[in-house]
C-alpha cells in the first residue's frame, strides 16, 4: 500500500470511530465532509515518510499518529475560515464548513475534530504507551499555547507582531510535530528531528506566501489575497517576489542538510526534494522569469 492510500485509510478509520452509536447526523456528516478530499496530506506524509526511515517498528500507531496529525490540521481549517476569523468562503475547492454546514456546526465540528485527535492516539497506544503518552504531549505542544497553531492564530490580534514567531507558530508547528512524532512512532528520540521540521514549516509558509500572491483562486482552491486583505506578514512583502523564491531555496536546501543519520535518511532527502517541488508556485517561476 502507498504512503497516500495508507493515510486515507487511517483516516476514514479515524474519522468513523467519530460517527458510531446514535450521533447527531448533520454533525457526522461536517466531520468527513472537513477531512476530505484529502489535499496533498503533506503533513501525515513527512510523518510516515520519518517514521519509515527511522524502522517504523510499529505500523499501527504510525498510521494513528498520522490520522491525528491531519485530522488536527483539518480541525484549524475549519476554524480558519469561520468570519470571526478568515471568513473564507471556499476550502480545498469547495464551500468551507460554515457555509456547507453554518456557523455553530462548524465551531463544533472544529472541537469534535481536536478531541477525536487524541482518542485516536490513546487508542492505538495500549501496547506502547509510553509512545503514546509522548505523541500526545507532541501533538498538544505544537497545537495549543504558547508556541502551537493556537498561538499563531492569536499573533494576528496582537498591534506588534513577532514575524517569526508567528510563522513558527501558524505554520511550522505542526510541520515540527511531523517529523517529531513520526521519529517518536518508531521508538526514536524526538528532539533531533525538530531542526528538519521546523526548516519544513518556514519553507511551506514562504511558499504559502507566494501563493496568496500570485495564484489565482481556482489554482489555489480558496480566496487569495487574503494577507493584503487582512494586514498580514507575509514573505513576498518583506523580501519582494524574487526575494522569496530564493528564501524559499535556500530554506529548503538547509532542511535536506538537517535531515539526521537513519537508515532511511538518502529515501528521506528524496522525499523532501519532492515536497519542494510540490509546493514551489509555478505561477512565480513564471512570472520572476
Amino acid at each position: 500500500m502507498g504512503l497516500h492510500a495508507r493515510i486515507d485509510a487511517a483516516m476514514e478509520a479515524a474519522i468513523r470511530t467519530g460517527q458510531d452509536g446514535p450521533a447527531p447526523g448533520r454533525l457526522s456528516g461536517a466531520l468527513h465532509y472537513a477531512c476530505t478530499p484529502g489535499g496533498a496530506r503533506i503533513r501525515p506524509t513527512i510523518l510516515m515518510s520519518v517514521a519509515l526511515a527511522c524502522g517504523d517498528d510499529n505500523p499501527q500507531l504510525t498510521d494513528a499518529a498520522a490520522a491525528a496529525l491531519e485530522i488536527m490540521h483539518c480541525a484549524s481549517l475549519v476554524h480558519d475560515d469561520l468570519p470571526m476569523f478568515d471568513d473564507a468562503e471556499l476550502r480545498r475547492g469547495k464551500p468551507s464548513v460554515h457555509r456547507a454546514y453554518s456557523e455553530p456546526l462548524a465551531v463544533l465540528t472544529g472541537d469534535a475534530l481536536i478531541i477525536q485527535c487524541f482518542a485516536i492516539l490513546s487508542k492505538a497506544g495500549l501496547d506502547t504507551p509510553d509512545r503514546a503518552l509522548a505523541l500526545v504531549g507532541l501533538l498538544s505542544r505544537q497545537s495549543g499555547m504558547p508556541h502551537g497553531i493556537c498561538a499563531g492564530q492569536g499573533w494576528e490580534s496582537e498591534e506588534i507582531i513577532d514575524l517569526s514567531a508567528y510563522h513558527r507558530s501558524k505554520t511550522g508547528a505542526l510541520f515540527i510535530a511531523a517529523t517529531q512524532m513520526g521519529a517518536v512512532a518508531a521508538g526514536q528520540d524526538a528532539e533531533p528531528w525538530y531542526e528538519l521540521g521546523a526548516r519544513i514549516g518556514e519553507a511551506f509558509q514562504v511558499a504559502d506566501d507566494l501563493r496568496d500572491a500570485v495564484c489565482d483562486e481556482k489554482e489555489l482552491g480558496k480566496p487569495v489575497g487574503q494577507d493584503d486583505l487582512h494586514g498580514r506578514p507575509n514573505a513576498v512583502a518583506e523580501l519582494g517576489l524574487d526575494g522569496a523564491v530564493e528564501r524559499l531555496r535556500a530554506i529548503l536546501s538547509g532542511a535536506i542538510a538537517s535531515i539526521p543519520a537513519c537508515p532511511g535518511e538518502a529515501q528521506l532527502a528524496q522525499m523532501v526534494t519532492m515536497t519542494a517541488k510540490r509546493i514551489m508556485p509555478d505561477a512565480a517561476l513564471k512570472t520572476r522569469a
